[in-house]
Formats: C-alpha cells, structure tokens, sequence
C-alpha cells in the first residue's frame, strides 16, 4: 500500500550515468524530520519498530507518524489493525528493548514497541495519523456538523492519547501518542473510489481541525497536530482554507511525491523538485509548484514540511529513446509487492540491472535498463532535496516511509545531514 493521488487526479536535461553514493554519517538539523511507520511493516517487509533502532532511523527522526487509524461511517475512530497495533507478541530479538513481550501482559503490537522506543528516544514525538488512500472514505461524515465534530474529536482522542483500546484496561495506551496526524485523502476532491465527498469540506475540513486543536489543548501537556496536504494547487484550492488551517497546525506536511506513476501510460518523474524540460504533460506538477502554492496561500514557511519518497515509480515495456524518460509503456513494472511501486531497499539491490541517469537542473533521478524504467531517490537525491529545503528554509522534511530505507539508513541519514 502506497499513496497514490496525485497523479489519478491530475495529469530533461541528462547528465552522465552515474552510480555516486553520499556517505552515511550523521550529522545535527534543527529541521523536523519527520517519517511514517505503518501498521503493514511488520508483515510482508519484515520492518519492524526496532529495525529503526538498527537502521540509525529513530536517532535523527524527530516525529513518527504511526499510520494508519480509520474512521468509521458515524465518524468514530477505530484501529485499521488491531493484531499490529496492539495484539501482536515480538520475542526479545523484534523488541526494541530486547526483552520478548510476556503471556498475558496487557499492551502488545506496534504500540508496546512505540512506548519503548519513546523510553529509548525521550525526545521523539510519535503521532497517530488518521485516514490516508484506504482510510478517508467518512471523514467528510465526521467534519460535517458541529456536533460530528465534537464527537469524532473525543472520540480519537480517547482511543488514541487516553489510550483506552478496546478490550484493554482503562488508559492501556496512554502517553503512546502525543499529537494527531489528519491525512483526509482528501477534502472535496474524489480520493480512493467510493469516498464521500461534499463541496463544503473546505469550510468543514478547517472547523474540523479547529475542533481538534480546542480539545488537544484542554489535555495536560503539549500536543502536536499536524496534517497531510496535497500537491495539486487545483486541489488545494477546492479542499483547504490554508492560512486558517496553519493558525491551529503545528506543521504540515505536503506531498512531495506522486507527481506522475503508473496509473499513467507516459514515464515521467515522480518528485522533482522543478518542472524537468521536454516534459510532454500539462499543467507542470513539481515540489517548487507545491511548495510555491502554499506559500502564496499564507503557509508560514517554519511550518511547511516537504515530503520526500523512500520509494519508486516504475514502468515497463517502455520504448528505448531519451534514456526511457518521457516514452510510452505497456504497463506497470513487475515489483516485491506493488506492481509499478518498489521499495528502495528492493531496487537498490537490483541497481547492477540499469543505468543511473540524472537531470540536475530540475532535479530528480531515474533508472533504465532499455525496457524497464524507474523513478529514483537515492542519498545524491536526497541530499539535493535536504539542501532545496534548507534554501527556502522550510521547516523540514517527511519521509513516505521508513520502511523503504536500507538496514545501515542511507535515505535518511543524507536526508537528515543535509538539513540546515
């Protein structure tokens, strides 16, 4: 499972090949760094709560968002997995604190590693996000009327930050979360098939998080709440009241990521940071577009988040002219899990296959090895985004997700040193 909306919503100047890597050291940031973990890791990829701990990833995170919860038809809040999220036993080797969860003890699943990794790294902030492509289908329900919103606020607040989960004592969870994520895919504008959708989730939407901001507010302590925003100005337009939504967000975050894939019959880039020359589609969909949008809607820049994919776009059967950029296809890449979406810890390991092409200039990469074509962002990559964040002086990055990252950190660790 993977984002995918962009580019179902809206419709190069080559260097060299090369194959140059960044180093992995870290270095300090004072940007948020901000990264997904979903509640499938654990399952098929075999990405686990610790192996960000392993990997290097839980020491230069500054917030998780754990994805993902969903909303029910009468607006509750309600765990998309309980066997991940709380049922689940790990033995000492899976646990973050290496000892294995006992028979009978009261919290299991991803949220008992969670509590660990808060005891291991006191600083991290971990937020529980609501909805995303599966989950959204009755957010427009809950944002409806005053009263909707009132009782889906309370209602997530006390599955969630109170911790009571069904079947557990009282407050089993509590302290886990310290914020809500909203990722409402998306306000007014047709999501995954059969979402409701209504002209008025502007307005709503922007009640909706006013609501959230009033009763985070009367809980002891500090609480984020933060939003998943999309890149498409059209989009933003019809679904979000920006300058208002950023007044009760303590950030954003845009996407950054799914400007062009499969669903599309043309290759193309899927996260460069400008419009790449000879690109055939119309109207240009870029992070400088995104992030500009925003902007120019009263987005406060420390508040502005810039997503960036540990993933890749993929197509094949495509014909062999301008390194595969820009060519038709007959469909989607085979892949490990998705076809035409490939972690990159899969495709790095394929990387003696293709050729390494890159356009410096709008700034992104891809793979071709005369038949089959993939979008690519590696440390070079994530090291220019790092560095076009630090320039507009954005208030940091987030990462669709950790588990795409290899097992020494190599995304995330040039991400992160880059940041100014």
């Amino acid at each position: 499972m993977r984002r995918r909306s962009v580019g179902l919503l809206m419709a190069a100047a080559l260097v060299a090949p090369t194959t140059a890597a960044v180093p992995a050291e870290a270095h300090g940031s004072t940007k948020r760094v901000v990264g997904y973990y979903t509640n499938w890791s654990g399952y098929g990829r075999n990405f686990l709560v610790s192996d960000l701990v392993k990997n290097g990833s839980a020491a230069r995170l500054t917030q998780i968002n754990y994805a993902f919860g969903f909303v029910d038809a009468q607006g509750n809040c309600l765990s998309s997995d309980p066997w991940a999220d709380y049922q689940r036993p790990f033995t000492a080797e899976q646990s973050v604190n290496g000892k294995a969860d006992e028979p009978g003890q009261v919290l299991n699943g991803n949220l008992n590693q969670l509590k660990q990794l808060k005891q291991k790294y006191p600083k991290l902030r971990i937020s529980i996000s609501l909805g995303g492509w599966t989950g959204s289908a009755h957010f427009s329900d809950a944002a409806l009327t005053p009263a909707s919103r009132t009782a889906h606020v309370k209602s997530c607040l006390d599955l969630w930050l109170k911790g009571n989960l069904p079947g557990l004592p009282a407050g089993a969870a509590k302290g886990i979360f310290t914020g809500i994520d909203l990722d409402w895919e998306w306000p007014a504008s047709e999501g995954n098939p059969g979402n409701v959708i209504r002209p008025e989730d502007k307005q709503n939407f922007t009640a909706l998080v006013h609501e959230y901001r009033k009763q985070l507010d009367r809980l002891p302590g500090r609480h984020d709440l933060t939003a998943f925003l999309p890149a498409n100005p059209a989009m933003i337009d019809r679904g979000f009241e920006v300058r208002q939504l950023f007044k009760d967000l303590t950030f954003g975050t845009t996407q950054g990521y799914d400007y062009h894939g499969p669903w599309e019959t043309l290759t193309n880039q899927q996260s460069a940071i400008d419009g790449p020359a000879g690109d055939p589609t119309t109207p240009e969909f870029s992070s400088q577009v995104t992030i500009d949008a925003y902007l120019a809607r009263g987005a406060p820049r420390s508040k502005l988040v810039m997503g960036v994919p540990f993933y890749s776009h993929g197509w094949t059967g495509v014909t062999d002219v301008n390194h595969g950029l820009f060519q038709p296809s007959t469909g989607p890449a085979p892949s490990t899990f998705d076809a035409g979406t490939e972690d990159y810890r899969y495709l790095k390991a394929q990387l003696a296959n293709y050729t390494v092409y890159r356009d410096n200039r709008a700034g992104f990469a891809w793979l071709f090895d005369g038949t089959t074509f993939w979008t690519w962002d590696d440390p070079v990559e994530m090291k220019r985004k790092a560095q076009y964040i630090s320039h507009r002086d954005l208030g940091g990055a987030m990462i669709w997700s950790l588990d795409g990252d290899t097992g020494n950190g190599e995304l995330i660790s040039a991400l992160h040193r880059n940041l100014r």
